[in-house]
């Protein structure tokens, strides 16, 4: 039987350098909580194969308070055995879209314009890896600069 490869990634928009020593850590997640979290829904995902949990906008895997995104981070989960995306809790139309048609908002571009490449890059990058990209924040029109950590989830059906 054909085993699928699903991966979570967490995606984290940033803003500028300035705007972030000043929120002193509080309105954006650090790296090391990006890879925490992308660890943490990897292993649920793993465990539970549950992607609907990863589609709810007010769910355990969007960082946010009542009313705002507090941390502009999300859980996301592609499969790279379909080469969809599988789960959005906050563009669920990208669901079932194929994976090279995501595209930087800024450039116009794919950004993953070869899904095998990129998810051979997945599989063997047993630490994960950061990819950087041009992508609207929650609630927001305009692009800003956005890094997700891709990992595999193990065990994935």
């Amino acid at each position: 039987m054909k085993s699928s490869r699903i991966f979570a990634l967490v995606a984290v928009a940033l803003i500028s350098v300035a705007l972030c020593t000043a929120a002193v850590g509080q309105d954006h997640a650090t790296a090391q909580d990006v890879v925490a979290k992308v660890k943490e829904a990897a292993a649920t995902l793993s465990k539970t194969g549950d992607l609907a949990q990863f589609n709810q906008k007010s769910g355990s895997w969007v960082w946010k308070d009542t009313y705002v995104f507090i941390k502009d981070t999300y859980v996301f989960i592609q499969d790279c055995d379909k080469k969809i995306m599988a789960a959005h809790p906050i563009k669920p139309e990208l669901i079932g879209q194929g994976i090279s048609a995501v595209k930087d908002a800024k450039s116009g571009k794919s950004i993953f314009p070869d899904p095998e490449a990129y998810c051979k890059k997945v599989k063997d990058s047993p630490s994960g890896f950061w990819n950087e990209y041009w992508w609207p924040k929650p609630g927001e029109k305009e692009a800003s600069r956005k890094l997700t950590y891709h990992l595999t989830a193990k065990g994935t059906p």
